[in-house]
């Protein structure tokens, strides 16, 4: 018996959806980046 079933393993992302990955990546980095300055600024005080 021979199973076919569909070898997908990461589904085809449409250029809109690959592009809002990307963005939400850049502001995680962002947020992150932001974070760390205002930490780093306020360890003076």
């Amino acid at each position: 018996m021979a199973r076919n079933l569909p070898t997908m393993r990461l589904p085809k992302l449409r250029p809109w959806q690959r592009c809002s990955r990307k963005v939400r990546e850049q502001r995680t980095r962002l947020y992150i980046i932001w974070r760390c300055t205002v930490i780093l600024l306020r360890w003076d005080e």
